[in-house]
């Protein structure tokens, strides 16, 4: 029998850095309201034929709303339709976004390395630029995020 064959996009967002944050809310990346911005580019992209066929095995697996890094799967077949309606999304929420491909893996384990790579270059880079002490409760924020790409599953 052979398995579900599907791909791991590790994917960075960036925030506008033109938007002034502290003025409006700032809006938070979340695994529901990043796959909401996903599927409305898909859709408006590539039509409903396009989205059903990639909701087969489409999930966003892990955000992590400190570094902005998340892992999103889609089955082999779709996932450079997923990738090209990623590219084309602008915005998540009223917060103007664009996203930047990490790495691309054809399994769970790969995708893992690269995300824990990834993410603690991250952190150590959010440290230097946030310029004042990062409090436990941060630390412990990022601990739990790293965590969970530790124990992902397909």
């Amino acid at each position: 029998m052979v398995g579900f064959k599907n791909r791991y996009l590790v994917m960075e967002v960036f925030l506008d850095p033109n938007k002034d944050l502290a003025a409006d809310e700032p809006i938070i990346i979340t695994q529901f309201n990043l796959s909401k911005a996903i599927k409305d580019s898909i859709l408006m992209n590539f039509g409903e034929c396009g989205l059903a066929s990639s909701l087969n095995s489409f999930q966003v697996k892990y955000v992590n709303p400190i570094t902005k890094l998340c892992i999103i799967r889609a089955s082999r077949e779709d996932h450079q339709k997923v990738w090209a309606a990623i590219t084309m999304v602008r915005s998540i929420g009223n917060c103007p976004v664009t996203f930047s491909l990490l790495a691309i893996t054809g399994s769970i384990n790969a995708c893992k390395k690269a995300a824990l790579k990834s993410d603690e270059l991250k952190f150590e880079q959010y440290k230097l630029m946030a310029q004042v002490q990062t409090t436990d409760d941060i630390l412990q924020q990022m601990q739990n995020c790293l965590a969970k790409i530790k124990v992902l599953e397909h």
